[in-house]
C-alpha cells in the first residue's frame, strides 16, 4: 500500500535539515550525536531520492541550492509546527511559565542572578532556562538571550546592553608581566576563545582594532567562555570579556582590567522573544529589559 506522504526518509530530512541550518556536515554531526560520513550517506540518499542536488560542495564547507534552500524552508515549518504540538502534548511533572535560552556565560554570569532577583517581586511565576553554546539549537524556547546583530527572523529583539571589550586577568598577572598598556599584552600569555559556533572577537582583531601588530606570546586556546574566564583566574593569561557582562565578577576582584584600552562590541546582547509568548513569558522579559 503506498505511504500517504510523498516524501523521502524522514531520517534523511533530518539531517538534511540540520547539515543546511548549521551550514556544514560537521556541525550536523555533532549535533545530532553521529560521524560526518553519516550525514554525508543520508543527504546523497536525499539527494538521488529528489533528483537534484541540495549542496553545492566547496572546500571549507557547504552552500545550499536554490531547491535546497526551497526544502530548508518547508522542513523548518513542518518541524516548528511538529515541535509546538509535541511540546503541549507532553506531559511535565509541574507547570513551567516561562522557558528561556541562553549560553552558559551568560546564565552562569549575568541570568542565574537576575531570575533570582525576579522571584522576589514575582514568586509565582516558574522559569525553566535551556542552557547551551550552539546558536540556534533545537528546543522550544519562550525567551533567548543572543549575542548577535539584530535579524528579521519574526522574533521581537530587544536591547539588554551593547558592551564594551576588556582585556583582563588578575592583580598578580599584571604585576607579573608588568602590563600597564594595551602594548605590553603582545608578548604577554593569551586565553584565546575559539569556537565553531559563535563568532567570537580575538585577541588578533581586538590588537588590530587599537593598531597593534599580532601578539606574539604564549596561547591558551579554549572552546567554552567559562573555562577561558577560569584560566584567567588561575594565571594562566590575560582573556577578553565584555564589562556588562562581567560587572559582578569584576566587582568581586577575581579579574580586574588590565589596561585602559577597549574596542565597541561588534554585536550585542539581545533578547528575543518568541511571537506565541505567554504573558508571564513577557512579564518577565519587560522585567529583564528594565532591569
Amino acid at each position: 500500500m503506498r505511504n500517504r506522504y510523498d516524501f523521502s526518509s524522514m531520517t534523511a530530512l533530518i539531517c538534511f535539515e540540520a547539515a543546511a541550518r548549521t551550514g556544514g556536515f560537521k556541525t550536523a554531526a555533532r549535533e545530532m550525536n553521529v560521524t560526518p560520513a553519516a550525514i554525508s550517506h543520508q543527504i546523497k540518499a536525499l539527494e538521488r531520492d529528489l533528483g537534484c542536488a541540495l549542496f553545492i560542495r566547496r572546500h571549507r564547507g557547504v552552500e545550499l541550492t536554490e531547491k535546497g534552500a526551497f526544502l530548508l524552508v518547508a522542513l523548518q515549518r513542518g518541524f516548528e509546527t511538529i515541535s509546538d504540538t509535541v511540546g503541549q502534548l507532553r506531559e511535565r511533572p509541574e507547570t513551567v511559565d516561562v522557558t528561556i535560552r541562553a549560553s552558559t556565560a551568560v546564565s552562569a554570569l549575568w541570568l542565574t542572578p537576575k531570575i533570582g532577583a525576579f522571584w522576589r517581586h514575582h514568586p509565582g511565576v516558574t522559569v525553566s532556562q535551556i542552557v547551551s553554546d550552539v546558536p540556534g539549537s533545537a528546543g522550544r524556547h519562550d525567551l533567548c538571550i543572543r549575542y548577535a546583530i539584530p535579524q528579521d527572523n519574526g522574533e521581537e529583539w530587544r536591547p539588554l546592553f551593547h558592551d564594551r571589550i576588556l582585556a583582563l586577568g588578575t592583580e598578580r598577572f599584571r604585576q607579573e608581566h608588568g602590563i600597564r598598556s594595551a602594548a605590553d599584552l603582545l608578548s604577554a600569555p593569551l586565553i584565546h576563545m575559539r569556537s565553531e559556533d559563535n563568532d567570537w572577537t580575538g585577541w588578533t582583531e581586538w590588537f588590530a582594532a587599537l593598531e597593534l601588530p599580532v601578539p606574539r606570546g604564549r596561547s591558551l586556546h579554549v572552546n567554552n567562555h567559562m573555562i577561558a574566564l577560569q584560566a584567567a583566574q588561575d594565571d594562566v593569561g590575560a582573556v577578553l570579556g565584555w564589562g556588562g557582562l562581567l560587572g559582578h565578577l569584576l566587582d568581586q576582584g577575581g579579574l580586574v582590567r588590565l589596561v585602559p584600552e577597549s574596542i565597541p562590541s561588534p554585536a550585542g546582547f539581545y533578547l528575543t522573544t518568541h511571537p506565541r509568548a505567554s504573558a508571564k513569558a513577557r512579564l518577565f522579559a519587560d522585567w529583564l529589559v528594565g532591569g
